[in-house]
């Protein structure tokens, strides 16, 4: 057996670490024994003391032992109530039947000994059972949205596989136990020629027909490792390798992947013959952390599919992280940085009435030719090269001034939404660079509103907290960006005090496709009004986005229907 094999333990096919992805973090049922030994101690003093005759001084006053009965009552029930909270079906039937049980003892106690104490504490009995029962069924309710909400959180709903947040939990647990592994990055060859000749839905069944394929693959172990494939978007997939001795071991797996791959596959009664690039990094050699792992694994693929050829697999290696177009963009934002040249865009933000409520600051970056660089190019770069803070700063500045120019104008309720990196969130002089802003240009900052990830959440400590309760302390709002794209959970919403939850664009795509998708949207946007959080969805398109978004309560929207992303100047007019 592999060492590897004996720390992970026995192999698991691709759903079953589903599975223990998705799966809540159980209490340890040391704390289920804690809790019956503590109703057992209550309800034992609590018999005792009912029975006592004694006295005992308070202040000098002489007065019954008994009054403490339904102190040591109380704190049964306490103990009950934390068993159905904490163990749901366990704690739930464990508590009834353990109320249930102390009704023989009292009924005995009032017919029998004549002690008409009892009847208090029948009564209480009653009402505890009645609580319980109420909370086992909000609990059950809650749990099953939670449980919905895991299994959207960890799969594709195209093909079935692990998404991406999925293949990043299994890298985590593996790091956190120190095992080796190896990530690979896959890009289809000319997928995008079938999407062009044959449509989209012939191109959704060619990446269903591969997600099968592979899925087989990985669960029949004829590889000799153990294989996790995950679709990460578009015609991206992505392979975690387990349970090698050596790099040949994980070239012959890759191949495995490759013939299969490579295998007729007819669409539409035509016959495809597909092929793809494969970008190799390995963990602990090449990264140390899951996120340097996927940016390792992404430049050998993006440099193997440059340089083209038969060879169709890459091992990472150093030189390939910093790329001339890296470079390039590097070099473009600290040019522009110096000269305070970063664009914001602002993007109207409306209720379902189409009344104006705000706008989203969106940061804009040119070449030195006038041509737009990708927000999805530069932003990583930024935060590569430690400028993050930099770009959030300015925009924030910026978005502050346009504020106060539109404030001039007697428009007084306007709000303004400004992402930050959490690079930037997590740095010690962080709450300094907002209140420079705020004490540098007289606006208010209870209209300002401030975007996080849904990682925020799960992967920040108490040091995020911290930064965030600053945020809320200085009068800004806190909103969750992208909510739904990670593995969401009504307990981080209940510990990260949140104004308002952001539907991701890629929920509201696919809305109208189906009722589980439309479902699911109106699940967020129910837990966010529960949690008396409101719900902004972006991305909105089509009339038919906007007239579901109405039917199912969300309070906001953003998106090209009523508004695309204004320069400056552009943004100004609105209120002329």
């Amino acid at each position: 057996m592999h060492e590897d094999e004996k720390k992970y333990g026995k192999k698991r096919n691709i759903d079953d670490t589903l599975k223990g992805i998705s799966a809540s973090k159980k209490i340890p049922k040391s704390v289920f024994v804690l809790l019956l030994v503590l109703y057992a101690i209550s309800t034992f003093y609590l018999i005792a003391n009912s029975r006592s005759e004694a006295l005992i001084s308070i202040f000098g006053n002489p007065v019954p032992a008994t009054i403490f009965t339904g102190v040591f009552s109380s704190f049964g029930n306490i103990c009950i109530i934390l068993l159905v909270v904490m163990f749901r079906r366990v704690g739930f039937f464990t508590s009834i039947s353990l109320l249930f049980l102390q009704f023989p003892m009292q009924m005995v106690t009032f017919f029998i000994s004549k002690t008409y104490s009892s009847i208090p504490g029948i009564f209480t009995n009653l009402v505890t059972i009645i609580a319980v029962c109420i909370i086992f069924a909000n609990n059950r309710r809650i749990g099953k949205y939670q449980e919905k909400m895991r299994e959207i959180a960890v799969t594709d709903p195209l093909t079935g596989l692990p998404n991406r947040y999925a293949c990043t939990v299994l890298m985590d647990n593996l790091i956190k136990k120190n095992i080796k592994f190896t990530l690979v990055s896959v890009n289809l060859n000319n997928f995008k020629t079938i999407n062009d000749t044959l449509g989209h839905k012939a191109g959704d069944e060619m990446l269903k027909e591969i997600a099968n394929r592979w899925r087989i693959l990985a669960d029949s172990g004829d590889t000799g490792t153990f294989d996790f494939v995950a679709r990460l978007g578009s015609d991206e997939y992505s392979l975690v390798i387990r349970a090698y001795e050596n790099e040949d071991d994980i070239l012959k797996t890759i191949s495995f992947y490759e013939k299969e791959l490579e295998r007729k596959i007819m669409i539409n009664n035509c016959d495809f013959f597909m092929s793809a690039c494969f970008g190799v990094a390995e963990y602990p050699n090449d990264a140390p952390d899951s996120g340097a792992l996927y940016s390792c694994a992404d430049a050998a693929l993006h440099e193997v599919k440059r340089v083209g050829g038969s060879n169709k697999v890459l091992r990472f290696n150093a030189k390939l992280l910093k790329t001339e177009r890296y470079l390039a963009i590097e070099r473009r934002l600290r040019v522009v940085l110096e000269n305070d040249e970063i664009k914001p865009y602002f993007q109207p933000q409306f209720d379902m009435e189409h009344n104006l409520r705000g706008f989203e600051a969106l940061a804009r970056l040119q070449d030195e030719d006038g041509n737009f660089i990708s927000p999805v190019e530069f932003i990583p770069v930024a935060e590569n090269a430690g400028l993050i803070d930099q770009i959030d700063n300015s925009i924030l500045r910026k978005s502050a001034k346009f504020l106060a120019e539109i404030n001039k104008k007697g428009f007084r309720n306007i709000k303004i939404s400004s992402n930050i990196s959490v690079l930037h969130l997590m740095k010690n002089d962080f709450i300094d660079d907002i209140k420079s802003v705020f004490s540098e240009i007289a606006v208010n900052p209870a209209d300002f509103k401030i975007e996080i990830t849904e990682s925020v959440m799960i992967d920040s400590d108490d040091k995020a907290l911290e930064r965030i309760e600053a945020i809320k302390s200085f009068g800004m709002q806190v909103a969750i960006d992208d909510f739904g794209t990670g593995y969401s959970s009504l307990s981080y919403l209940h510990r990260f005090p949140a104004d308002m939850l952001k539907i991701d664009k890629s929920f509201i795509d696919v809305m109208n496709e189906n009722e589980a998708s439309k479902q699911y949207v109106a699940m967020i946007i129910a837990i966010g009004h529960v949690l008396n959080l409101s719900v902004i969805s972006e991305g909105v398109e089509t009339k038919d986005q906007l007239d579901t978004l109405k039917e199912i309560g969300c309070d906001y929207i953003q998106g090209y229907i009523w508004g695309k992303p204004l320069p400056l100047d552009e943004a100004i007019k609105l209120f002329i």
